[in-house]
């Protein structure tokens, strides 16, 4: 699970750091013998689901109408999808700077919801 702001389209830069440092050849994917990287890798994580939680203070209709969806391009088909992710579940809350405190409660609420399901807990 990861949670961030969505800071320009994309990660925050600490985050985007650490992703470059942890998500690398060998330990999160790699490439077939024979290819020497130009290639479509071959995942390595053993997780099989991931959720990604975002907030942003632009309207989701603008970001979507004027920018995509740059955030879902990112984590699911660049970085995920190669590591061998594919069940993707990603939620952006907005617009924060003007929530109400009930808001930001139901955001929360959703969150836990979100996780419980893509996480089951073993019984």
């Amino acid at each position: 699970m990861v949670v961030h702001p969505n800071w320009w389209g994309q990660p925050p830069a600490i985050l985007t750091g650490w992703i470059d440092r942890v998500v690398r050849p060998g330990v999160a994917y790699a490439f077939r013998e024979g290819d020497s990287g130009e290639g479509v890798p071959v995942g390595l994580l053993r997780a099989r689901t991931a959720v990604i939680l975002n907030t942003s203070n632009t309207p989701l209709a603008r970001e979507r109408e004027a920018f995509g969806d740059p955030l879902d391009a990112i984590w699911r088909r660049c970085v995920l999808d190669l590591c061998g992710v594919k069940d993707v579940r990603r939620r952006t809350f907005s617009v924060v700077v003007t929530s109400t405190d009930a808001e930001r409660a139901a955001w929360l609420a959703e969150a836990e919801a979100l996780v419980a399901d893509a996480f089951p807990r073993e019984r």
